[in-house]
């Protein structure tokens, strides 16, 4: 079984409305230990996202137009020389209120959906963490990268036990009785024999898509190479 968002999610999450003032959204972000969180209304619904990006944009607008001879962050300065939106970078930096500090609208993910998902969702948009929201966008969680690195550090046992009674117990294409599994910090081992080779390649590739496997060595003995034109 794929392991999803909500297994793995922070159920307790820190969050402001779009009237909290910057400085509260400062300590907000400061205080619970986090780079981003949610904006929601008054029903819950995510309108939105304020990160530690989102304030520093007033340091370093403030350094470029006040002149107060402040040095803004290295990665602060960097991140302003390569903004494609300079336009909507200076908003920000004259914000005073969660909605207009914010990003939106939210990128968002639904419990249900797979951390494989949540992982390319979080690459795409360049982002740490996601908001997990119900069918009607209210907001039910937040699931972070270090999150989903949870699903990497599973128990031998628990992978193995996947590995056989989800995918080699419940085989409609093959006999698989005799393929044996075995697991070490992550890495699984596939023994045994079975009939074709095409098929032994088949159950590694399959043991290699569950969660929490790191690599695949196959091992498995097969009694005819099917491979070959």
């Amino acid at each position: 079984m794929r392991v999803k968002v909500s297994e793995v999610m922070t159920h307790q999450v820190a969050s402001v409305d779009g009237a909290t003032p910057f400085k509260d959204v400062a300590e907000t972000l400061i205080n619970h230990g986090v780079s981003a969180v949610p904006v929601i209304d008054a029903d819950d619904h995510v309108i939105g996202v304020v990160s530690e990006t989102d304030l520093l944009y007033k340091e370093e607008f403030k350094e470029q137009y006040y002149r107060e001879g402040y040095q803004p962050p290295l990665r602060a300065r960097l991140r302003h020389r390569l903004g494609q939106d300079k336009g909507k970078n200076l908003d920000k930096a004259h914000g005073e209120t969660a909605a207009e500090l914010m990003t939106a609208p939210a990128v968002t993910i639904r419990p249900q959906s797979a951390v494989v998902y949540a992982m390319r969702l979080m690459d795409e948009h360049g982002v740490k963490r996601l908001p997990v929201v119900d069918e009607n966008g209210r907001l039910q969680g937040i699931v972070s990268r270090h999150d989903l690195i949870k699903v990497f550090v599973r128990p031998d046992a628990d992978i193995a036990q996947e590995i056989r009674k989800d995918i080699l117990d419940h085989s409609a294409w093959t006999d698989t009785s005799q393929v044996k599994v075995a697991v070490h910090q992550g890495v699984v081992t596939l023994g045994g024999r079975m009939q074709q080779r095409s098929e032994a390649r088949v159950a590694a590739r399959l043991a290699l898509r569950v969660n929490g496997v790191i690599d695949v060595i196959d091992e498995i003995k097969w009694d005819e190479d099917d491979t070959r034109a």
